[in-house]
């Protein structure tokens, strides 16, 4: 049994195909298979379904599989410690992004990462905060930046800022004329939400403690973007709420439309997460430090009470 091996073992059951899996893993099809087959020997038994399409595993091959993903990340760890005990920080680095961040987040830290850093080669994938868990629990994702907590014991959180949420009003709405928001000062039935899937929604639906479901509203407009949210509030179809590094971006005109909430002001916690085996944990380090140091110069929010991005059970 060798690393190389279960590494195909992985590629074939994340493909669910012999043909792609190969290709993943810039080998032959004929090589890949005599090896998969070389080991369900070696073991004894079958762990690959090959009469289905696409392929499965079997009930101890998914048990196999779910050991090899440990067996080489621990291999990959005896690299790891190689590299800090020499002090070198570079080599791939996989980062996955929940899309409500990575727009404003992003242009802000890379340029200065990969010039302190030019030896690391940063794979960045925009992620739902689902496809960031099972990334880091599968080891194809080394860290992540999502919305936290995430009661996730297996995985560490590292929170990088507390981000406040802003009412985005059209000229004329009924809270115009406020100073500063409460949260009882929304209703739900007109605010415009980004559509299911995204943490930030779960994030304003915790906020508003309020039943989605209402027979009474006229329309019901759900988006996947923020510029699109914030559009049509400007005609006037209700309002939103953004994080406020969005509002940066936002024309000058615009920010006019803009309304902070009373303090403690409700804010998301964004962290950097990543697995307990720690695994490059000298690029996850720098990367902390990178944007730790640059989002201190953009948000100087601190008496904020924090919303947690995990749903409900009655939004469900």
């Amino acid at each position: 049994m060798t690393i190389t091996q279960l590494q195909y073992l992985i590629a074939v059951a994340e493909h669910q195909n012999f043909t792609i899996a190969a290709e993943k893993s810039f080998v032959t099809q004929p090589t890949l298979s005599m090896q998969i087959s070389k080991l369900e020997e070696e073991l004894n038994v079958k762990i690959f379904d090959r009469g289905t399409k696409p392929i499965k595993l079997t009930e101890v091959g998914t048990k196999i599989v779910d050991q090899a993903r440990k067996v080489v990340i621990e291999a990959e760890r005896m690299q790891d410690i190689v590299s800090i005990e020499k002090g070198f920080i570079g080599g791939p680095y996989r980062l996955g992004i929940i899309s409500t961040v990575m727009p404003t987040l992003l242009p802000m830290f890379l340029s200065t990462f990969v010039k302190r850093y030019p030896k690391v080669n940063l794979i960045i994938r925009e992620l739902t905060t689902d496809e960031i868990l099972t990334g880091l629990r599968e080891g194809k994702l080394d860290a992540a930046i999502a919305a936290t907590p995430l009661e996730a014991s297996d995985l560490i959180e590292r929170p990088l800022y507390y981000e406040p949420f802003v009412g985005y009003l059209p000229e004329g709405h009924r809270l115009s004329d406020k100073t500063e928001l409460k949260a009882e000062d929304l209703n739900l039935e007109e605010v415009l939400l980004l559509q299911d899937g995204h943490c930030f929604r779960d994030n304003i639906l915790n906020l508003c403690d309020m039943n989605l479901n209402n027979r009474d509203k006229k329309f019901t407009i759900e988006s996947g973007s923020f510029e699109t949210l914030v559009q049509l509030s400007d005609e006037r179809m209700g309002m939103t709420l953004l994080p406020y590094l969005h509002t940066l971006g936002l024309k000058e005109n615009q920010k006019k439309g803009l309304k902070h909430f009373e303090k403690p002001e409700p804010a998301r916690e964004i962290s950097l997460i990543y697995s307990k085996s720690e695994l490059k944990i000298q690029i996850t380090e720098a990367l902390r430090d990178v944007i730790s140091g640059i989002i201190r110069g953009a948000i100087s929010f601190h008496d904020v009470q924090i919303i947690s991005p995990k749903q409900k059970e009655r939004f469900r």
